[in-house]
């Protein structure tokens, strides 16, 4: 049975872009800390610079609180949408589907499959939702997808990495290392998260233009 996947949708998007916000307010917040740790190496010290640097802590504490709960939040609604589009795509094509629909929600959870199990369950689900011109499905590239995904795993790729070194930072130069890969890292999740917003948007739509079309009748024989 067809749900409509269009409110889940929009509240993935609005999530999607809280969570840009923040991640560009953690961006400045690398700006501020890069700056002044290069003030330290350089010598260019002030009576505000002890000040700044316990100011600049608490700003990254609070950026990183904020985005582990936009995180949280954001992945919890769009797994929400995103096995509903895969059910929906079972009514579209019963058959195609490379994986069952759980793996469009638990599958994001098995360790290195997640690393394309979803994709393929993106790919099959868009491939099942496009137009038709008769009985034959059109012929849409996974550019989108893939734009997505790619952003995606990298950014995951290099927070893990960035975190582990900022953790591990003793010297203001590794510190100011440290905070242009999180910088990195957090360009990356913005980019990620524009490209899942054009994922998400496009998706829904042709599911919705689909459903509202109706089933495609077989031409009459000639």
């Amino acid at each position: 049975m067809l749900r409509s996947p269009v409110g889940v949708s929009m509240a993935v998007v609005v999530l999607l872009g809280v969570t840009i916000a923040i991640d560009l307010f953690a961006v400045w917040v690398g700006f501020e800390q890069r700056s002044l740790a290069a003030d330290f190496v350089a010598g260019h010290l002030s009576a505000g610079s002890l000040a700044d640097a316990d100011r600049i802590d608490l700003l990254y504490g609070a950026a990183s609180v904020a985005q582990g709960c936009a995180i949280a939040a954001t992945a919890v609604v769009f797994i929400v949408w995103f096995r509903r589009v895969r059910i929906n795509a079972e009514v579209f094509r019963p058959d195609g589907h490379r994986r069952s629909r759980g793996w469009a929600s638990w599958g994001w959870f098995v360790p290195i499959v997640n690393l394309w199990a979803p994709r393929q369950v993106a790919t099959d689900t868009w491939d099942a939702s496009l137009p038709e011109a008769g009985l034959i499905p059109q012929k849409y590239p996974h550019t989108v997808i893939n734009r997505w995904w790619g952003l995606w795993l990298a950014g995951n790729a290099i927070g893990g990495v960035a975190s582990s070194q900022y953790d591990k930072a003793e010297s203001i130069g590794e510190i100011r290392t440290a905070a242009q890969v999180l910088m990195l890292s957090d360009a990356l999740d913005v980019a990620a998260a524009v490209a899942a917003i054009m994922f998400v948007r496009s998706l829904t739509r042709m599911q919705n233009e689909k459903a509202l079309r109706g089933p495609v009748m077989a031409p009459f024989p000639a």
